[in-house]
């Protein structure tokens, strides 16, 4: 009885080592086959993503290709907006002739007007110069006609001198005071030939050339002489 208890005991050994066994196989054998789904699994992970970039790369190349010939078309375009033809050439040499002889023809009538009024300037110029001195003559002139009318019924000639001298007073003052003329000459005074003019010498007893005697009075326009004085000399023996 013992041995076929051993025996029995034996045999369900057995038989769970090689239940166990198979359950291992199993189990490996679906270890195995997870595995090799996910193995699947990634390498069609890998195709699809390969795929992608395949197209991803064949998209960007024919976006770089078309932008290439755009690129091309628009300088081929520009190349052709850039070289006009003789036609247009000589159409447009033609314009830039007649404008540049239209700015000629402008500049000379500026020109011409310029000069012509720079000479009608320069002319009334010399012709009024002296408008204002003429006016301030005009207060002496109209003195003088009085003067004159005066003398006619006057009965003393010391009235019609003492009027005549204050009417050259007046004018000699206007003269010095607005326009800058001074008289010089007197007996006496050094004779200098830049200022005098002698029309006669006398020896004398003189250490020097002395003016005798003033025949005619010479005038300065501020520093310029306008006239010179005409003089006797009196000149050492």
């Amino acid at each position: 009885m013992e041995e076929v208890k051993q025996e029995e005991n034996s045999t369900t050994t057995q038989n769970n080592e090689n239940q166990s066994q198979a359950n291992v196989q199993s189990e490996n054998a679906e270890q195995g086959a997870t595995s090799e789904q996910q193995a699947q699994c990634e390498q069609c992970s890998n195709e699809q993503k390969c795929s992608n970039e395949q197209d991803t790369n064949a998209s960007a190349e024919n976006c770089s290709s078309e932008n290439g010939e755009s690129a091309k078309n628009e300088e081929a375009t520009g190349d052709n907006a850039k070289e006009p033809t003789d036609a247009e050439k000589i159409e447009l040499l033609t314009k830039e002739i007649a404008e540049l002889k239209d700015q000629q023809l402008r500049r000379a009538a500026d020109f011409d007007n310029f000069r012509k009024r720079s000479f009608k300037e320069k002319q009334e110029a010399v012709e009024y110069a002296n408008a204002n001195l003429l006016a301030d003559l005009l207060e002496s002139l109209d003195n003088f006609d009085r003067t004159i009318e005066a003398s006619s019924t006057a009965q003393d000639v010391k009235s019609i001198v003492d009027g005549i001298k204050m009417v050259n007073q007046s004018l000699v003052q206007m003269l010095e005071s607005k326009y800058g003329l001074s008289s010089y000459g007197a007996e006496g005074d050094e004779f200098d030939p830049d200022i005098h003019e002698a029309i006669g010498r006398a020896e004398e007893d003189v250490e020097k050339e002395t003016l005798k005697q003033v025949y005619l009075k010479g005038y300065k326009l501020k520093d310029k002489v306008i006239r010179n004085a005409k003089v006797m000399v009196s000149v050492p023996k």
